[in-house]
C-alpha cells in the first residue's frame, strides 16, 4: 500500500499496516483496524487520524457504537468522508450486525429471555427510535417469522392487540414474543409498557396464543417482563 507523505514521517511502529504484519490483527486497536479499512485519509490527515476522528471526535457518537449509529447522510458531513467511504462504513456496520445475529444459528431455540435478547441485541440496541418487534414461534419455540409492528412507539396508545394477533394467526403461531428497544440505553419498562404487555397477554389467553415474554432492549442489557412477574395477572 502506497504511503502518504504524512505516513512516511510517522514512526514505523505507529503505522497500522506495519503493526499488522508484525503482530497480527488482534494487536490492533479499534482505531488502527478502522484505519486499515479506510485505507486513505486526506492531504492533511492520515487514515489513522481520520479513524480516530470518526471514533472519538463526533459529539455524542463515541466508539464503534457511535460510528455504527451514524447514517450515510451524517457520515457525508464529516471532512474526509466521501460517498465511497460512507458506503464502506455502513456496509462494515451491517456485516457486523449480521455476523452477531448469525452466531445464534438457524435452529436457535427461543426458550429463555437470555436466548431471545442475545439474538436480537445487536439488531435493536443501536436503533435511534423505539421499534416494536413481534417474534412468532411454533410449538418447539423455533422462530417461524418476525415483523416490526411499530416504529417510534412501543406502547398501547398507537398499537392494538388486533394488529399483533392478525400476524400471529396468519403465521399460525403457537407463541409470540414482543421486543422493543429503549434508545436511551436504559431498559427499565415504563408504566405504558407494562399496561400494554398485560393487554396483549390477556388477548392471547382468549385466543389460545401464549405471550411468552416482552423483552425491553437497552445498551448491551435487557429486562424481561416475564421475569419481573408482569405477565402474571
Amino acid at each position: 500500500m502506497k504511503q502518504s507523505k504524512m505516513e512516511r514521517l510517522m514512526p514505523k511502529d505507529e503505522l497500522p499496516y506495519e503493526k499488522y504484519r508484525e503482530k497480527g490483527e488482534q494487536a490492533l486497536s479499534n482505531q488502527e483496524l478502522l484505519a486499515i479499512l479506510l485505507r486513505t485519509g486526506s492531504r492533511r490527515e492520515t487514515a489513522l487520524g481520520l479513524a480516530g476522528r470518526l471514533l472519538y471526535g463526533q459529539p455524542g457518537r463515541t466508539g464503534l457504537k457511535g460510528l455504527c449509529s451514524m447514517s450515510r447522510e451524517e457520515l457525508l458531513t464529516i471532512h474526509g468522508i466521501g460517498e465511497v467511504k460512507a458506503m464502506q462504513l455502513r456496509c462494515i456496520c451491517e456485516l457486523s450486525r449480521r455476523l452477531s445475529k448469525e452466531t445464534g444459528g438457524p435452529a436457535v431455540v427461543f426458550d429463555s429471555p437470555e436466548s431471545i435478547a442475545n439474538y436480537y441485541m445487536e439488531d435493536m440496541r443501536h436503533k435511534p427510535q423505539e421499534e416494536l418487534m413481534l417474534l412468532l414461534l411454533n410449538g418447539r419455540n423455533h422462530r417461524i417469522g418476525e415483523k416490526v409492528i411499530s416504529i417510534g412507539t412501543a406502547n398501547g396508545a398507537m398499537i392494538t392487540p388486533r394488529e399483533i394477533f392478525i400476524e400471529a394467526l396468519r403465521w399460525q403461531a403457537v407463541r409470540i414474543v414482543l421486543l422493543h428497544n429503549h434508545p436511551s440505553g436504559d431498559p427499565s419498562p415504563s408504566e405504558e409498557d407494562i399496561l400494554f404487555t398485560r393487554r396483549i397477554w390477556q388477548t392471547g389467553e382468549l385466543l389460545g396464543i401464549e405471550l411468552l415474554d416482552h423483552i425491553v432492549i437497552g445498551d448491551c442489557c435487557y429486562i424481561s417482563l416475564k421475569e419481573r412477574g408482569i405477565l402474571v395477572i
